[in-house]
């Protein structure tokens, strides 16, 4: 390995740590990750920052790419924002206890993440109100656009022997206490929560709202025009035990009016919902309000997880004009979106330097890894793919190996006529119901807290 990893600007790339850097040479006393917490609230952003640093305002969360371990790395999120400017971007999760015991020089790992990716969210995992209220003081000095705790993931390493993610839904007092430990050290970042509608027996409506009041009524306002707090539901229920995490996403039913219905009896709080939606005329509907069942409450927007992964380029290539009605998109064809993503990706190459076994961090596989399913039902899509491991495995520990040099190599097996193609057109607004005439569940009297 070399020295120090180069921080700011990387390559002509520029990295959220140019907000560290500029913390260190104008407040060197908030270097120290406990006097962190002294940023309040977003103000520093302005006043410390230079102008180019600050981040931009973030548009309505109509459409978000949710947290997925392994996946939403730095570098598939960077393709994602080459493909749609104004779709929100969720981390993979990080641990609360990974931020607090890495030293500061080696969190950028972890932390950093290119400035033209905003809005960007941090999700965090964790159950201990002081550990989560420090990562996020660590964490402050990035800007993101939001936290995010997770209180869905029902992995066993997390909601098992971690006891949290999904484990949470069950405990929602603590949850209120880790989102007020968190928003209390954020640096004026709003803290969002991502969780599912129940947990194995504790799955009926009356305990989704109590856990919703309990948790709303310690989340921060957003920023932006709809400053309500935010839960992004998953519309399945949680099985803990019996199913895997792959399970746990198709085999509990879904219950998206579970979600409209939250949406009806909590007007004061912004739901995004997750789960079953494949496409983007889906999400579509659900920005305009169409399909909302008769009697339910209006979603603020989608969450899309593995089909974004599954089909970027079908789901993201016309997010901007289809979903948030702007009158274009940045992306005009493949050819172009892989020439800007091999700039990036020739530049951040090796950024921290190489492993004993001689493969650079992050490597060349890693960041062709974002890349792997762009062209989706095209012709010799599954050849291209087949090309590009057959040279990762001959050339991924030479120092001379680049993204650009290996996809000029494969990229002669597509025709031109898929490299050059326009996105495709969006078709008509897909509802979640064939009718309004859903049947919402209802909120027993009982169980509304006077």
């Amino acid at each position: 390995s070399r020295g120090a990893p180069p921080r700011g600007d990387v390559g002509g790339v520029r990295w959220a740590s140019a907000r560290v850097l500029a913390l260190d040479a104008r407040a060197r006393d908030l270097r120290d990750p406990p006097s962190l917490r002294r940023l309040r609230d977003a103000s520093w952003r302005a006043t410390l920052l230079d102008p180019a640093d600050v981040p931009p305002a973030p548009p309505p969360q109509l459409l978000s790419v949710a947290p997925m371990m392994d996946y939403t790395t730095a570098h598939f999120r960077a393709m994602c924002r080459m493909l749609s400017l104004k779709t929100w971007l969720y981390t993979e999760m990080e641990v609360d206890q990974t931020l607090t015991h890495v030293d500061h020089p080696r969190l950028d790992r972890y932390l950093d993440f290119p400035l033209q990716t905003h809005p960007s969210v941090l999700q965090l995992g964790g159950s201990d109100p002081e550990s989560l209220g420090r990562a996020a003081a660590i964490a402050a000095p990035y800007a993101y656009d939001e936290l995010n705790l997770n209180c869905g993931c029902p992995s066993p390493k997390v909601a098992g022997k971690g006891n949290f993610g999904a484990a949470l839904m069950l405990e929602p007092e603590l949850v209120a206490d880790c989102v007020a430990a968190m928003a209390a050290n954020s640096g004026g970042a709003p803290v969002t929560v991502k969780c599912r509608i129940g947990v194995d027996d504790v799955d009926s409506y009356d305990a989704l709202c109590a856990f919703v009041e309990t948790v709303a009524a310690r989340m921060p306002p957003r920023r932006g025009e709809d400053a309500r707090p935010l839960f992004a539901i998953h519309a399945r229920k949680a099985l803990l035990s019996g199913l895997s995490p792959a399970e746990n996403r198709t085999v509990p039913p879904l219950r998206h009016e579970w979600v409209h219905a939250l949406a009806r009896d909590f007007p004061d709080v912004a739901f995004a919902i997750n789960g079953g939606i494949n496409t983007l005329e889906e999400a579509v509907a659900i920005a305009r309000g169409e399909g909302t069942p008769r009697g339910g409450g209006r979603l603020v927007g989608t969450m899309i997880g593995r089909r974004a992964h599954a089909d970027p380029w079908g789901l993201l290539a016309r997010a901007d004009t289809a979903v948030f009605g702007e009158a274009s998109d940045p992306c005009v064809s493949r050819r172009a979106l892989l020439e800007t993503y091999a700039a990036y990706a020739d530049a951040t190459w090796a950024r921290y330097g190489t492993t004993k076994d001689g493969y650079a961090v992050p490597s060349i596989r890693h960041l062709m890894h974002p890349l792997q399913n762009l062209f989706l039902g095209e012709p010799n899509a599954k050849r291209w793919r087949r090309e590009v491991d057959e040279v990762l495995k001959r050339d991924a520990r030479r120092a001379t190996t680049t993204v650009t040099g290996v996809l000029e190599e494969t990229l002669r097996v597509l025709s031109d006529e898929t490299l050059d193609r326009a996105p495709g057109e969006v078709g008509e607004a897909r509802t979640l119901f064939e009718g309004s005439d859903v049947e919402l569940p209802s909120r027993s009297r009982s169980a509304v807290v006077a």
